[in-house]
């Protein structure tokens, strides 16, 4: 057997055992020697070579013997980097089921090396706080990550980041690990999510090591649980975090979570973990505003741009898309690579009629099935005239103007025809919904309080 073969081998076992178990596991295998069947390997710990021999031993020799080399033994040597004295123990920073605990790669080595350093959760580069836009509906969440990702004394502890899907919570939570990372090179971070830590602690039940899985908890710098409503109604995996959760509140460790709800409304999560979460600092990340959808937007043409060179995008259509697409920024932000690149296949300009042939999907799951009736009401209260009025037949310009208003709106937040919209307007004619369109997309440009009044209205059906 030489590395060659081993190398082959290595391939076959990371399409057996999958990424994740071949990155914290098989790849760090160096092979050393065969000898009388045995075959011999250096690893960097003993806790690996004990891990791997207990999990991965039968494939790894089932494999071998499929290359056509008779092997019947595994053997591994703790070997420390060349020139250092081999290690006599395991590293605490070792654990079971991936769970591998060790610095964040420094920036040189990002670009090349992005596995899941930290127990399995991979980091991505490109949360980082550079690349996070700020707006008022996640300042205060923003404003504290900075302060967590500083280090020195726990100021917040725990951190307890909650809200919607797409909102940045896990953003910020990567973009603190990052920044811990480039203020301390040696800062130990464990991030994972909360089936993660249930999964590690349900093995480290059945394969009685909870011994070692306590001391890889308890012994990071800075614990980050992603998702931990996951955790609720999971009372043994509740009890462990619990006293994780003490060990390093009492040792003034940094703990980072993260949630789709606030504490308290989390069904099925014990009293006290309620308590704990709720004793540091809670923030919710609201639903995005208009201009911060439209902000992320105008970041990501920027990175675009170099990317599809030549690619066009004509005036409106990011305007277009922070208005329809509200409720995630994940979607928002597919949406725009994906106009990107199918501009760049057919070689068009990115413009309205492109963007709603190319994200039809999109636009229809995305809609928020406002009504024309709940746009009419809202219209008339804020212009104060009565409902009967904005849509009658009275010509006066106290009601002439919000009934186009209204009209404008229907067009451009709803998906009825102009016939329809129509019919709603106590029965007018199509071309008469055309001109009171026609006449407010003049107005917003020229007038202040016209565009006022818009922007007003949009935002109180994007914030419903």
């Amino acid at each position: 057997m030489t590395n060659e073969s081993w190398g082959i081998i290595r391939q076959e076992l990371r399409k057996s055992v999958g990424q994740n178990n071949y990155v914290n596991w098989i790849e760090p295998l160096e092979f050393d020697a065969l000898d009388d069947k045995v075959v011999r390997f250096n690893v960097p710990s003993a806790f690996l070579g004990t891990w791997v021999d207990r999990n991965f031993g039968e494939q790894i020799l089932r494999q071998i013997g499929v290359s056509g080399i008779q092997a019947e033994r595994l053997e591994f040597r703790v070997t420390g980097k060349p020139g250092e004295r081999p290690a006599a123990r395991p590293r605490p920073t070792d654990g079971p089921s991936g769970a591998t605990v060790v610095p964040l790669p420094d920036r040189a080595e990002r670009a090349e090396r992005v596995e899941p350093d930290l127990g399995g959760a991979a980091l991505d580069s490109r949360f980082t706080f550079d690349t996070f836009v700020v707006g008022k509906p996640n300042e205060l969440a923003h404003a504290a990550a900075r302060r967590v990702a500083e280090g020195g004394p726990v100021t917040f502890n725990p951190l307890f980041l909650y809200g919607g899907v797409g909102l940045g919570k896990t953003h910020l939570m990567q973009a603190i690990a990052w920044e811990l990372q480039r203020r301390d090179p040696n800062v130990r971070v464990l991030y994972l999510s909360a089936e993660q830590f249930m999964y590690r602690f349900i093995q480290a039940l059945r394969d009685r090591q909870m011994m070692d899985f306590k001391q890889i908890f308890r012994s990071v710098d800075v614990l980050m649980v992603d998702d931990v409503q996951f955790i609720a109604g999971k009372d043994s995996t509740q009890e462990e975090f619990f006293h994780t959760f003490n060990a390093l509140v009492d040792q003034r460790k940094q703990i980072i979570i993260s949630a789709d709800r606030a504490p308290g409304e989390i069904e099925g999560l014990e009293r006290r973990i309620v308590s704990r979460l709720q004793s540091g600092l809670v923030v919710d990340l609201h639903p995005t505003s208009y201009e911060l959808r439209l902000g992320i937007l105008q970041q990501k043409v920027e990175q675009y741009h170099a990317q599809f060179s030549g690619v066009v995008l004509v005036s409106g259509v990011l305007e277009f898309l922070a208005h329809r697409i509200t409720t995630n920024v994940r979607v928002l932000e597919g949406a725009l690579t994906r106009l990107f690149a199918f501009a760049s296949l057919v070689g068009r300009e990115i413009d309205l009629a492109l963007t709603q042939e190319c994200l039809t999907d999109i636009l229809r799951q995305s809609d928020r099935k406002t009504t024309v009736e709940e746009i009419q009401r809202k219209v008339s209260d804020h212009y104060n005239i009565r409902l009967s009025d904005l849509v009658g037949p009275k010509r006066l310009r106290t009601f002439a103007r919000p009934r186009q208003v209204a009209m404008y709106l229907c067009k451009q937040l709803t998906q009825r025809s102009l016939p329809e919209i129509g019919r709603r307007f106590g029965g007018r004619d199509h071309t008469t919904i055309m001109h009171g369109i026609k006449r407010i997309e003049a107005l917003k440009d020229s007038d202040p309080q016209i565009a006022e009044d818009l922007e007003l209205l949009r935002r109180s059906f994007d914030e419903q």
